[in-house]
Formats: structure tokens, C-alpha cells, sequence
């Protein structure tokens, strides 16, 4: 029939828009969801404690914004940050 301006992409195109994909999806989660290197003991323990604590405090700094901007009331984000609180003090 009739191919109306479509062509079939080559492999290579198709290889090369799945790794722009990918690299703009890992660039995006490294803006997003930074993480900072530990440079402590190594140990199980601290890893995952340094993890924890990179993850609250991500979150802390999301609802304060969303507190600045008026999306969540200073009862609310205080409520929010409190709960994260304990679940923090729970993983130690």
C-alpha cells in the first residue's frame, strides 16, 4: 500500500532513543533525588543510616516548599515532618 511518509527506524535509532531515554531518566533522579558520598566507616550499618538520613532529609525539604508556597499549611507540613521523624528514629 500506500507508506505515507513513514519509514521504519533502523536498529541503530531505535538503540540510540532508548539510551536518551535512559540517560535523561538517570539525569532527572539525580536532580531530583540527589545523593552525597559517605566518607564515615564503612560499615552495613552507617551506609544504611547515612541513607536514611539523606532520605529524611529530602523529604523535609520538600514539604518545606510545598509549605513556602502555600500548598500545605504550617500544621500540616509540621505534621508531616513529624511523622518522618519517627519513622527515621525507628530505622536507627
Amino acid at each position: 500500500m500506500f507508506n505515507r511518509g513513514l519509514t521504519k527506524k533502523s536498529p541503530d535509532i531505535l538503540i540510540k532513543s532508548e539510551l536518551m531515554t535512559r540517560l535523561n531518566h538517570d539525569i532527572k533522579n539525580s536532580f531530583l533525588y540527589p545523593r552525597s558520598c559517605y566518607y564515615g566507616q564503612l560499615t552495613p550499618e552507617n551506609l544504611i543510616f547515612n541513607a536514611n538520613l539523606q532520605e529524611f532529609a529530602q523529604k523535609v525539604g520538600y514539604i518545606s516548599s510545598l509549605e513556602t508556597n502555600g500548598k500545605l499549611s504550617p500544621e500540616e507540613a509540621l505534621k508531616e515532618i513529624d511523622a518522618l521523624w519517627q519513622q527515621f528514629k525507628a530505622s536507627k
